[in-house]
């Protein structure tokens, strides 16, 4: 990776039962440790605009998650247990702990996101504060997707039995993932993205096994991560600390922020604060400026 993604940035190689898993960290050895958690179809790439920012007051963890960029990409099982967001968070946790944190804020974008807020739910102790960039809670989604069949058409597609959303995407990846890129930014173009990440990005997706990875995600979200959703919501469970909610004005906000509190403060984070950002799905890259204001406003309230 060309090192001006990331100045003064440290790289990581941390062994895990389920393989190899890469993160940069930066900033002050004393300073509050802060997760940084990446959505599909990107790596820890997307946070170059604002990780260095972030890290001016905070030890950041950039992080590639289970199947994407540089960490490992193991087979997915049949109940999608291993791509669930219970394991990835576990696995984020591992990835602190290895690097001398037990407790620390966490800011995941989009499958980051997910989770962010399934750690936060099943291990309160870890998550000091929890940002949630462009999303809505997983069962919400589903609940909307098989209300509207024709909503994220992606989401029915990538979690459909094995191989056939990888034989399909595999004919030709560029043209699969940058296309839902350009249909999620703000302007319909890759302009968003620095030529080095987005050469990351494609790196990461062109590689068979990970685009297994993305469809296990997927497939996850419709099985194991749903059922913990459910589960909670009927238990009552909500997050034990503050949450922050962005959302793009221009794709999960587009219709206003109110909209998408209220899914949060119904299920899970009833204190939720949050804010739109003149965006596409991709905050940290479309409107770097922006984002790092809300987020740095809340990570030092």
């Amino acid at each position: 990776m060309p090192a001006d993604l990331f100045p003064g940035f440290e790289s990581h190689w941390i062994d895990l039962p389920d393989g190899r898993f890469f993160a940069r960290s930066g900033g002050p050895a004393e300073g509050p440790p802060l997760l940084l958690l990446h959505g599909f179809p990107q790596t820890h790439a997307c946070w170059h605009r604002i990780a260095p920012a972030l890290a001016r007051t905070h030890r950041v963890v950039c992080l590639d998650l289970k199947g994407y960029g540089w960490s490992a990409a193991p087979k997915g099982d049949a109940a999608h247990a291993a791509y669930s967001k219970r394991r990835m968070g576990e696995e984020a946790v591992a990835v602190m702990e290895r690097l001398g944190h037990a407790h620390f804020a966490v800011v995941g974008h989009d499958r980051g996101a997910r989770i962010g807020y399934r750690l936060a739910l099943d291990q309160p102790g870890r998550v000091a504060r929890l940002a949630l960039l462009d999303i809505l809670p997983t069962l919400v989604q589903w609940r909307r997707i098989e209300a509207d069949p024709g909503t994220y058409p992606h989401w029915r597609f990538l979690a459909e039995p094995a191989p056939a959303p990888e034989t399909a995407i595999g004919r030709d990846p560029d043209g699969y993932f940058e296309g839902l890129l350009r249909a999620w930014t703000g302007d319909g173009t890759l302009d968003a993205f620095a030529r080095p990440a987005l050469d990351l990005y494609r790196q990461s997706w062109s590689v068979p096994a990970r685009i297994h990875a993305a469809c296990e995600d997927y497939r996850a979200g419709a099985g194991p991560d749903r059922a913990a959703d459910e589960a909670d919501l009927a238990a009552c469970r909500t997050l034990a600390c503050p949450a922050l909610v962005l959302a793009g004005s221009g794709f999960v906000g587009r219709n206003g922020i109110d909209a998408v509190l209220q899914a949060w403060r119904e299920t899970f984070a009833p204190k939720a604060e949050g804010a739109a950002i003149a965006s596409g799905h991709f905050l940290a890259e479309e409107n770097p400026a922006e984002t790092l204001r809300a987020l740095e406003r809340f990570l030092t309230g």
